[in-house]
């Protein structure tokens, strides 16, 4: 079976691949395996030079990839600059933190030198999505090798092309072989990689159903799985907001990330009545400034989505919530050309049963629900089987951070956009899945975290 890469704004194709076969598979995670034997004891200063060099090799070739981004997936040129560039800065700031985040802490217990040392857990393998294909391979990969793993790639069979990428980093800046190394395979042939004994640990990003079964095939062979799952994350605007600000922000938060392709895009705009029409005036307003089309073109906002597929599920969730009820406050003429292209659409007046709210719309779909107040606003966002981000807007931030406890998520950002930063732990709860990446305690996760105690000879023992 060959693996395909078409460019979703010409639906031309743009690579094809074999995959691997049986034997490629075993002979790499063989050599991922040797290699971590002697990976796992270079020491922070080795992987920290090279990562830096990984990251020199990144910004060398900056619009080399992102043009890939641009013609793999659709990505808009400006926003693939961005990720090339979050790839690059994520290999320096772990290269230089990874060494202080995995110290030995010192317990003090009576009549033991007791100590918590974090190790290497051995080989990581990556399921990681289309969507943001240098960005959330660098979430996961950088913390991994810095933490002394060594890691197979299985990336979204659309985008092969940037795992050829980034295996080329990572080759360029002297990485040992069989320290970082890309699989080609198809998602149905993932199970058996999963139980090889060889495999210690599996971190995936992608949908809930994939979640469901990398979870059970980790969970049948006992190994260790972080899930990122995906959201379906609520904007909620408080009586007190700067509305026109908030507003500018929700046509960011939604359109401007990857044409809303992003687990963390604000997807439900849950709207205090008081301020309901002004919000919903002030979004159509911002959203008419975005341009939609070729996403090589400097000047758009909004490119195609990244699979035919994609646009089919997007089209049935809007005909769906419309048919249901919801009125269009806001739907963008397209030209017509080939390409995956949805207009970015507005949708008001939706309910919080509705398809586009129940469900995760991957894509430029602003769904927008009014409540009477804050604690109809909490009921809204919570009534998700997502909880992996969320936006409060409000004039108090103390207002907004007694909220904050009462959602349900793994990140809640008050009068700011949820943020993938290195120095925070990313994450969700319920159906987004579950452990974090990134931070300290991202990279703890990819560790064997190990408790030592030396007592000594005159030291009391104790019995059962």
């Amino acid at each position: 079976m060959a693996l395909y890469s078409i460019n979703p704004a010409t639906e031309q194709e743009i690579g094809r691949f074999d995959e691997d076969a049986p034997s490629e598979i075993e002979a790499k995670i063989a050599a991922a395996a040797r290699a971590f034997l002697s990976w796992r004891r270079t020491t922070f200063g080795e992987r920290e030079a090279l990562m830096h060099r990984a990251a020199e090799h990144i910004r060398a070739n900056r619009d080399r990839f992102s043009r890939t981004l641009v013609e793999e997936m659709g990505k808009p040129i400006v926003q693939a600059r961005r990720e090339v560039d979050r790839f690059a800065g994520r290999c320096d700031y772990f290269a230089e933190h990874t060494a202080a985040m995995l110290s030995p802490e010192h317990v003090p217990i009576s009549g033991l030198d007791s100590w918590i040392r974090f190790e290497p857990l051995g080989v990581a393998l990556g399921i990681m999505p289309w969507n943001f294909p240098f960005g959330q391979a660098s979430r996961w990969a950088v913390p991994a090798l810095m933490a002394g793993n060594t890691a197979l790639l299985k990336h979204a069979s659309n985008v092969t092309l940037s795992a050829l990428a980034i295996q080329e980093t990572f080759d360029a800046a002297g990485f040992p072989p069989g320290v970082f190394t890309p699989l080609f395979v198809a998602s149905n042939r993932i199970a058996s990689v999963i139980s090889d004994a060889r495999i210690a640990a599996v971190s995936l990003t992608g949908s809930a159903a994939a979640g469901e079964q990398v979870g059970a095939a980790a969970g049948q062979a006992l190994k260790k799985v972080v899930l990122e799952l995906g959201g379906s994350d609520p904007f909620i605007v408080l009586a007190d907001a700067d509305v026109p600000t908030a507003a500018e922000a929700a046509a960011r938060g939604r359109f401007g990330n990857n044409s809303g392709q992003a687990c963390t895009s604000s997807k439900r705009f849950v709207v205090v009545a008081e301020v309901a029409d002004e919000f919903i005036e002030c979004f159509v307003e911002e959203t008419k400034k975005l341009r939609t089309g070729d996403p090589l073109d400097e000047a758009t906002d909004v490119g195609p989505l990244a699979k035919a597929d994609s646009l089919l599920e997007l089209t049935g969730q809007f005909e769906a919530t419309v048919s249901a009820g919801a009125r269009v406050a806001y739907r963008a003429k397209l030209e017509t050309r080939a390409g995956y292209f949805f207009p970015p659409t507005l949708l008001a007046g939706v309910m919080p049963d509705d398809v586009a709210t129940q469900q995760e719309t991957f894509g430029p779909l602003a769904a927008i629900v009014t409540v009477r107040d804050d604690a109809g606003a909490v009921q809204v966002a919570n009534h998700s089987p997502y909880g992996l981000g969320c936006s409060i807007w409000t004039a108090d931030s103390e207002r907004g951070s007694v909220l904050a406890g009462d959602i349900e998520a793994g990140m809640v950002a008050i009068n700011s956009l949820v943020v993938a930063d290195p120095r925070l732990p990313f994450g969700g709860v319920k159906r987004s899945g579950y452990g974090r990446e990134m931070s300290v305690h991202g990279v703890r996760e990819l560790t064997n975290i190990k408790a030592v105690n030396v007592g000594s000879a005159d030291a009391p023992r104790f019995s059962r």
